[in-house]
């Protein structure tokens, strides 16, 4: 049997590929190339360049390969883009993913593992850390779109012979530790990703967006997960479904936050050079502080975190910040 992985040329979702196929999976992906690059796909796996929603393309990739789960990436991230042009998130995210969930059923695909985002809960008003149970509060479009997307999961389960798993991501950082991929967006908005550019001296500063939060620091706290352990977790979540698991919602983190300052100074600790850093003000749609109970992820997959230490995920950033500017085909 095969797994498909949508926006598997995608950071995530590049990790993806590698584990699965690691694991001696079969591997097709499916990546319409926006953001992604086709030379960060495994060459081990099978490409379809497209659209997820593309009901030609569905026939083609289904009908070609004996697909009996989905690991779905594809999607637009960026909180403050949301904002500005909700419209298009919820074209990119919802629509699109539920094109996606039709096409499995169609196709009689069982397992969907989604890849949904603490966004979800907005900033929760109960205790630290976050459990699965927390009020759902989206703050930005970004959050509702990808919650939008978890209630069609859960509506076509009971309604279909269909299982999924929502895996609720804090914030994903690093790269594969041997350098085989990592984050290489132009652009990319993630803490680290853009401290790493600037302490490489790709960017001349990195900005601190809101230093008012009713934090110690006054800036926003985060749970910071290495993408090869959140990898690792849609690798459990697919071979708890196919032993007959049912369906499951589970937060992907380690249950520690780090301030946003915080992140900036071990960024500097590691690299072992200073790096200019700017105040800003707050960006539209920023939780204040979230971080994650990983324990159900923990229990029900069996999931053991293997990279939990802020120093190496940044190390490990910075090892492949430093690789990719020596790439001649980005």
């Amino acid at each position: 049997m095969a797994v498909l992985v949508t926006g598997g040329a995608g950071y995530i979702g590049s990790h993806m590929v590698w584990a699965l196929l690691d694991a001696g999976q079969d591997v097709v992906v499916i990546d319409r190339l926006s953001t992604g690059f086709r030379w960060a796909i495994a060459p081990e796996a099978r490409f379809y360049e497209g659209d997820i929603a593309d009901e030609t393309l569905h026939e083609k990739v289904f009908t070609e390969n004996n697909i009996d789960a989905i690991i779905h990436f594809a999607g637009s991230i960026i909180v403050p883009e949301s904002v500005a042009n909700p419209l298009m998130y919820y074209e990119n995210n919802t629509v699109k993913s539920r094109a996606l969930i039709a096409a499995a059923v169609k196709y009689k695909v069982p397992h969907f593992v989604f890849s949904s985002t603490a966004a979800v809960y907005g900033t929760p008003q109960g205790t630290e850390p976050v459990t699965e149970t927390e009020p759902l509060n989206p703050e930005s479009p970004y959050g509702s779109s990808k919650l939008m997307t978890e209630i069609m999961l859960r509506d076509t389960a009971l309604a279909h012979d269909f299982t999924y798993t929502a895996l609720r991501y804090f914030n994903v950082a690093g790269a594969d530790p041997r350098s085989r991929t990592g984050q290489s967006t132009v652009g990319a908005t993630h803490l680290i990703k853009v401290a790493g550019e600037a302490a490489l001296g790709k960017r001349g500063h990195i900005d601190v967006f809101g230093t008012d939060y009713p934090t110690p620091d006054g800036t926003c706290i985060r749970d910071y997960i290495h993408v090869s352990d959140l990898a690792n977790a849609h690798l459990k979540a697919l071979e708890r479904m196919r032993a007959g698991g049912g369906s499951l919602v589970a937060n992907c983190g380690y249950g520690t936050g780090f301030s946003v300052l915080e992140v900036l100074e071990t960024v500097k600790k590691v690299h072992g050079k200073a790096f200019d850093v700017r105040l800003a003000s707050r960006r539209p749609g920023d939780a204040v502080m979230i971080v994650a109970n990983p324990s159900v992820a923990k229990r029900e997959l069996n999931w053991q975190p293997q990279y939990d230490n802020l120093e190496f995920i940044i190390k490990t950033a910075l090892a492949w910040e430093d690789h990719l500017g020596k790439r001649n085909d980005r």
